[in-house]
């Protein structure tokens, strides 16, 4: 059981994991041993609360696919399994960050003393552009 809060759990099955060989240098090491990990989630499909799909859906996310699937592709450790435990946490905080919820900003106007020194600031700029004007005799 993947623990995703207190109260969601997905089972093992829902999360496909596949090894694949890494990509990039790596001599002769790289082209026999599959180290980099590919996690594929269908969000449709999985027992996930409605909350949590909708919030995953709507997100705009680059592991996001366009047919509502998360594939997270881990290749940053030489070991497979250090690279699965890197890929199931990167999986973990996808689906928790798309649970917090942004605080509403509250439009503020601006203080008086503030566009005072604003329009002092601009009154000193134009008072020194007009000191740099040729003088008419």
């Amino acid at each position: 059981m993947i623990r995703i809060s207190n109260a969601v759990e997905l089972p093992d099955n829902e999360v496909e994991i596949k090894a694949t060989r890494s990509s990039g240098p790596g001599g002769q090491h790289v082209n026999k041993v599959s180290t980099a990990i590919q996690l594929r989630f269908d969000i449709a499909a999985s027992s996930l609360p409605d909350f949590y799909k909708d919030r995953l859906l709507a997100m705009s996310h680059h592991n996001l696919t366009e047919d509502g699937q998360i594939l997270i592709k881990v290749s940053d450790h030489r070991s497979q399994e250090k690279n699965k435990d890197e890929a199931m946490r990167k999986f973990v905080l996808m689906i928790r960050s798309a649970t917090i919820q942004q605080k509403k900003r509250k439009p503020t106007k601006p203080t008086k003393g503030s566009k005072r020194r604003r329009l002092d600031s601009k009154k000193r700029q134009g008072e020194k552009k007009t000191m740099r004007r040729r003088v008419d005799l």
